[in-house]
């Protein structure tokens, strides 16, 4: 499940997390038009969001990579909390720990 957020910085104000784009966009334009008339916030920031509440655009690569595979994982369990299980975060580190040692053997096996 995607989860989304706006962020106005004129306004330093973040919206409640959305579970679509069309939600999304709906929160955007509303604040727009409610407080701003219309006109688009300078450095104004929407985008996805991990279970944590952390911007995707904003992790590193790997980090980003855990989160995702963590969220997904969480979502398997309970949809509507927030935060990792445990699990869930062992088994991201897991994957991306086998997914390195099956790259490294394979590369080692190669040469």
């Amino acid at each position: 499940m995607r989860r989304f957020r706006y962020r106005c910085t004129v306004c330093r104000t973040t919206s409640p997390v959305t579970l679509g784009a069309a939600d999304l966009a709906a929160e955007t334009e509303a604040h727009r038009h409610t407080i701003h008339g219309g006109h688009i916030p300078d450095d104004e920031m929407t985008g996805e969001i991990d279970r944590l509440g952390r911007w995707y655009t904003a992790l590193t690569p790997l980090t980003a990579l855990h989160a995702r595979i963590a969220d997904e994982l969480s979502d398997l369990h309970d949809t509507k909390t927030i935060g990792h299980y445990w699990w869930a975060t062992a088994g991201a580190t897991l994957l991306i720990g086998a997914g390195a040692a099956l790259a490294l053997l394979l590369v080692g096996s190669a040469l």
